[in-house]
Formats: structure tokens, C-alpha cells, sequence
């Protein structure tokens, strides 16, 4: 029972890997369309949101829309991966 506990708990705090994060988000930008360019932070940082405090990765993507670029941010918890806030640039 505490080695499933002991589990659940450190699995609950190991960060994913930034790559992994810019990869499911460019997964999903493209269901909609062609990606000019992308990063993402290799580096979390503390973030914080009324109660709510995680870790997150900053990152952005770039594609054209009606011939013009445009470029969106997000910010990734870095702990699930879900995508907190998007945001076009």
C-alpha cells in the first residue's frame, strides 16, 4: 500500500519533457492548419494563478492565416501537459 502511494506521488511531481509538450501542441495546431515555426522553453519556471501553482514551460507557434503571419504563445503545465493559456500574439 505505501509503495502504491509512494508512486502516485512521485509520479505526480515529475515534470514531462518540454519537447514532448511542443510536440502534442503542434499535434493539435495542425488538425487545423500548416505550422511555420515553434519553440517552447526548455526550462520551467513557477507560475501562479489564484490558488492554483504549478510549474510551467512558455513556448509558440507560427503559421499563416489569410496570407499573413501570425504567431500564438502558450503556456504548459509541466507537470500534465495541458495547455493553462494560448494566447495570439
Amino acid at each position: 500500500m505505501l509503495g502504491v502511494f509512494s508512486f502516485k506521488m512521485y509520479s505526480k511531481r515529475k515534470t514531462l519533457k518540454a519537447d514532448d509538450i511542443l510536440k502534442k501542441v503542434k499535434k493539435e495546431f495542425l488538425e487545423e492548419s500548416s505550422i511555420d515555426g515553434s519553440w517552447i522553453e526548455l526550462t520551467k519556471v513557477p507560475w501562479k494563478k489564484f490558488a492554483h501553482k504549478t510549474d510551467v514551460y512558455y513556448g509558440g507557434i507560427s503559421r499563416y492565416e489569410d496570407n499573413e503571419l501570425i504567431q500564438y504563445e502558450f503556456i504548459a503545465d509541466a507537470y500534465t501537459g495541458s495547455i493553462l493559456d494560448i494566447y495570439r500574439v
